[in-house]
């Protein structure tokens, strides 16, 4: 994936927040990462979704931060933020407890793109917090992946008139 994003010159961002960074530590775990991979946001707290990364404050406040809005927000604020041409998010609850009215095991993951390309995907994960937090890690990579292989057929489809 990263290797695809550097051989198009495109660059990618990441805002976590259940997550902690482990989606950054797995993109950087591949040699040669930083030839795409731009950083990330590890917005655990509320305040800073919202001051960092740009999500609007009444959205916070009437739905809290497990919201498909939420997530396509922080994945767009990462990208701008961060000057990246893609920019994925996580946002949800890896337990113990409920949050924000949303049961353990309830994740969104968003990515962000040129052009508006963009998806918010939302996940029902069992298992321990350790276990949500990695299928989280695994499910915005996934997500991305698609984007980049969409948006790169719709290129190609322009590229050769739309046939």
């Amino acid at each position: 994936m990263l290797e695809l994003l550097a051989g198009r010159g495109e660059t990618l961002a990441v805002a976590e927040s259940l997550t902690g960074g482990l989606v950054a530590a797995e993109l950087t775990a591949v040699p040669g990462a930083s030839r795409a991979f731009r950083g990330g946001v590890t917005a655990y707290a509320t305040e800073l979704k919202r001051d960092v990364l740009g999500v609007d404050a009444a959205l916070l406040e009437q739905r809290g931060a497990v919201d498909p809005e939420v997530a396509r927000q922080m994945a767009a604020g990462v990208r701008r933020v961060l000057k990246a041409a893609w920019g994925i998010a996580t946002t949800g609850v890896a337990g113990p407890d409920a949050q924000d009215g949303q049961p353990v095991g309830t994740v969104f993951v968003a990515v962000a793109g040129p052009g508006g390309a963009g998806k918010v995907a939302r996940l029902r994960l069992n298992g321990d917090r350790a276990v949500i937090r990695m299928e989280s890690v695994r499910s915005v990579l996934t997500l991305l992946s698609g984007e980049l292989n969409e948006n790169a057929r719709a290129q190609d489809t322009e590229q050769n008139g739309g046939n």
